[in-house]
């Protein structure tokens, strides 16, 4: 005899319990992405915080050491602006005795028969106007310069002859340089 079982009431109960399985697992695995996307999230968002930390500290030591960088610039345009007035201060210390020296010289060097009408310095060029008794004078005077300590390089730009008291004399116009200090004191040690 065959025994006829109705299996369809214990399928129908073992399909919904693995409906209801696979229901709780997809509850469970949407819970657990929620959990791992919010604890993804706060992962993030910590990271993004202490990077913003770490910007706003480096950004306020940016604008500290601009701020230095700033004095330091005042600072080295102060100890310029130092230097250069010292520069000025041993230069005028330097040339003080200049102009006593040069006339010194000039008188030393200028031969009898000479007299000058002007002197005119731009910079290191002297310009020396004056009236001599004869040529040979003036070629004495300009001898006279090349051996000299304070002058150098005279160039005779012209001479002409004019009538001085019902006398020939010999006019001209002249250019020298002034020599250096440091060639001086070198010229002076050899």
């Amino acid at each position: 005899m065959a025994v006829r079982l109705n299996l369809l009431p214990y399928r129908r109960i073992r399909r919904a319990e693995r409906q209801r399985e696979f229901t709780m697992m997809l509850a469970g695995a949407a819970a657990a992405a929620v959990a791992v996307v919010f604890l993804g999230w706060q992962y993030m968002d910590s990271r993004i915080s202490s990077q913003n930390e770490r910007n706003t500290r480096l950004q306020t030591a940016i604008g500290d050491l601009d701020k230095q960088i700033a004095e330091i610039k005042d600072l080295k345009q102060k100890i310029a602006a130092v230097l250069e007035r010292k520069r000025v201060v041993e230069d005028l210390q330097n040339g003080r005795g200049r102009a006593v020296n040069l006339l010194d010289e000039l008188a030393r060097k200028l031969p009898e028969g000479i007299y000058l009408k002007a002197i005119r310095q731009r910079g290191k060029v002297i310009t020396l106007d004056g009236v001599a008794d004869t040529d040979a004078r003036v070629a004495a005077l300009v001898r006279n310069i090349n051996e000299s300590q304070y002058l150098e390089a005279p160039e005779l730009a012209e001479i002409h002859a004019i009538v001085v008291n019902n006398m020939r004399r010999s006019a001209f116009t002249m250019s020298v340089k002034q020599k250096d200090q440091e060639q001086k004191s070198a010229q002076a040690g050899q």
